[in-house]
């Protein structure tokens, strides 16, 4: 293993940085151990030295699967600038240069290769990756393995059976939160019982949080345009649906304010157009669902206004922790109109499969077609652990033994309905910290099992700024 003046030699001499922050030598040291291991690390704490190290120090390549084009161009463009060898695998890049990432990757001649979890579980990648000498997988943006709501990423739950297929290298899984239900969840996903976590804690001390009750759709949007007008420098202004989004971004237009839109039903061009006049500072405000912002590396974003309840506060940290990467003060504003919950129980009732469409999976995978949509996905999966699929080293679905009974799959359903109801308290959090007169940080702490900060009042949130008074008799 490589020593830690090698260690501070590297960062020094190629990544011009003097020392390692909090939790950064301890993943390094586990994954150069050869330990698989979950850091759990806040954004801009950075995550990516703790791969970028250790692939420029062990043998062979590594791959990073990464949910986002943007995050793999943005990251293979900085680690080329310093002279360590990247590529990228993905729909954006002309195909030689995928050509030529792939023929390095079948010499060993690699370093550090990103591909999105969809290409990962392409056979072809696969019979290649059987090729060549694999020295770590990294998974960022970790928690997506264990969220299985309507837009999810259904390849997740194939990067397990592609690290059997793999000969189980070592796998390092990267994340800004997890509590201890998912880390537990991305131990199973991923087939590595054993995997170290480090936890460097959730708190910024620089995040100004805050909630504002509004009584209907008009103030929602009213109070929106104020914080918008309010405030200084750059911000996300965070919907949960793509007409509320639309919305916004009309209202933010003819009252003048410079602002683009993002959302999963624009064309893919637009949305990179949209998001790099965002990145660029050419548009001061981008109105966006949960569809944008994961892994966007922008320090200097000042603001981040929800407009509507998020599904849960796992999702809630991850979109305001968005903004004062750079450590500077930021707010972000929750504006709670309780009938926004509703929009999230409707994503919910229809997130999970029933006994039918387990059987509908089941006969898919028995004629030999795999079916693409997300429930028949998670499907699959399940069926796997349940013992009546099994994936080749293709990772393609084959039959294993007899056929599930109906009274198996109601079974197998049932669990589905216990995610559901999971969800359904992780919704019921969400709103409970919307309307909580306690320190905001002190609530997320708390939900996420964190004790690390030590703080009962962080001093900066609405509610410990102004407490709320309590009417004698309350």
């Amino acid at each position: 293993m490589a020593t830690h003046p090698q260690i501070h030699r590297l960062l020094r001499d190629v990544f011009g940085v003097e020392r390692l922050r909090a939790g950064q030598q301890q993943v390094i040291d586990s994954v150069l151990a050869g330990h698989d291991t979950l850091a759990i690390m806040p954004t801009g704490s950075g995550k990516s030295l703790c791969y970028q190290i250790p692939a420029s120090i062990l043998k062979g390549s590594t791959v990073v699967v990464s949910p986002l084009i943007s995050l793999m161009k943005d990251q293979a463009e900085k680690l080329d600038d310093i002279g360590i060898d990247a590529a990228q695998l993905n729909s954006k890049v002309p195909a030689e240069q995928q050509h030529e990432a792939l023929q390095g990757l079948r010499n060993n001649q690699g370093r550090i290769v990103f591909c999105t979890p969809e290409r990962l579980a392409t056979p072809e990648f696969m019979s290649l990756l059987h090729k060549a000498d694999i020295g770590l997988v990294v998974v960022d943006e970790a928690h997506c393995i264990s969220r299985w709501g309507h837009d999810f990423r259904p390849a997740y739950l194939d990067i397990g059976a592609a690290l059997d297929a793999l000969g189980r290298p070592p796998v390092l899984a990267l994340t800004a939160t997890a509590t201890d239900e998912v880390v537990d969840d991305i131990r199973r996903q991923l087939g590595a019982p054993t995997m170290r976590v480090v936890n460097t804690g959730i708190y910024r001390h620089n995040l100004h949080l805050a909630v504002r009750q509004v009584t209907n759709a008009d103030e929602r949007a009213a109070e929106a345009l104020r914080l918008v007008r309010e405030a200084s420098g750059s911000g996300i202004v965070y919907t949960a649906t793509v007409k509320a989004a639309q919305d916004m971004l009309a209202a933010l237009e003819e009252a003048g304010e410079s602002v683009a839109l993002y959302h999963g039903k624009l064309h893919a061009g637009e949305r990179h157009q949209n998001q790099e006049m965002f990145m660029a500072g050419a548009r001061r405000v981008m109105v966006a669902t949960n569809a944008f912002g994961m892994g966007i590396d922008k320090p200097d974003i000042r603001f981040v206004i929800h407009l509507q309840v998020p599904a849960s506060l796992e999702a809630y940290y991850q979109e305001a922790g968005r903004a004062g990467r750079d450590s500077d003060a930021a707010d972000c504003t929750l504006l709670y109109f309780h009938q926004d919950k509703r929009v999230q129980q409707f994503f919910l009732a229809r997130s999970y499969p029933d006994a039918a469409l387990l059987r509908a999976a089941y006969d898919a995978a028995a004629g030999g077609e795999r079916p693409r949509d997300n429930r028949s996905q998670v499907a699959l999966k399940l069926l796997k652990e349940g013992g009546w699929l099994k994936q080749d080293r293709k990772l393609q679905y084959r039959l294993a033994g007899d056929a599930p009974r109906p009274i198996d799959l109601e079974r197998l359903a049932e669990r589905y309905r216990e995610k559901q109801e999971h969800d359904r308290e992780a919704l019921a959090h969400m709103v409970s910290y919307a309307q909580s007169g306690y320190c905001r940080w002190k609530l997320l702490l708390d939900y996420f099992g964190d004790r690390s900060a030590g703080i009962e009042r962080c001093g900066t949130c609405d509610n410990c700024r102004s407490p709320p008074t309590i009417n004698a008799g309350e």
